[in-house]
């Protein structure tokens, strides 16, 4: 088991925002969380990344529990986020956007081989890689974050929202995107998403998180066909 989340519950700003969450990522998969605005799906990743603090419960990592580290040490050990809306640094260039995400960690990585690599999957960042991050449009921004996070080729890739504010045409690009990384590089994706119908396309397994409860999970194309999904989060 990659990730393993038992019982993990999380307060908010002084509001309870996760209660008693359990989850699980084996590696290799391309797991979805799901859930309407507010459901507690960002608190989530925030707490498995290490900037929210479990109230209890236990979130362990390759083995090794990692419910009090911080959040750099949990990075060092393979945890990497693409945060919601991009949040690129948009006075720096896309390539030096994309050297951040080695920042401490060049003896560690062999970073050319890994640029040669995700300019294959991104080549709009090859071609671009001299502009500021200012000038690229919202989905080229959203792929040049999502590029920054593996640069590192990290274990286990969390990503949040990655559809919000793009374009229809170009939310299918990045899902594309994400699968691919899947699929060709391995990588392990626990992506949480307001798009449902988007992310269980490409998923291997869900959950359901409503008001900070798992309601449902199992096999992503059976929640696809689920009635309570579909009625719930698809719309029909």
């Amino acid at each position: 088991m990659l990730l393993d989340v038992s019982d993990l519950s999380v307060a908010y700003k002084g509001v309870s925002a996760l209660h008693s969450v359990s989850l699980q990522v084996q590696e290799g998969e391309l797991v979805s969380v799901i859930g309407a605005n507010g459901a507690g799906k960002t608190t989530l990743l925030k707490a498995i990344v290490g900037w929210e603090p479990a109230a209890s419960g236990a979130i362990s990592f390759a083995g090794d529990e990692v419910t009090r580290m911080r959040t750099h040490l949990r990075a060092r050990r393979g945890i990497r986020i693409v945060p919601e809306r991009a949040r690129v640094f948009t006075h720096m260039t896309v390539y030096e956007n994309l050297m951040m995400g080695v920042y401490g960690l060049q003896n560690e990585v062999q970073v050319g081989e890994r640029l040669d690599r995700l300019y294959d999957l991104f080549p709009i960042l090859k071609e671009r890689g001299s502009q500021l991050a200012s000038t690229l449009s919202g989905g080229e921004q959203q792929q040049l974050s999502i590029a920054r996070a593996c640069i590192s080729k990290p274990k286990l890739l969390l990503v949040d929202e990655v559809s919000m504010g793009l374009m229809p045409r170009l939310v299918d690009q990045v899902f594309e995107l994400l699968q691919t990384l899947n699929r060709e590089e391995g990588l392990t994706i626990l992506l949480v998403e307001q798009n449902a119908l988007a992310s269980l396309k490409i998923s291997h397994r869900a959950y359901v998180l409503e008001t900070g409860d798992i309601v449902l999970d199992g096999d992503a194309k059976e929640l696809l066909a689920d009635p309570r999904v579909r009625e719930a989060y698809l719309g029909v």
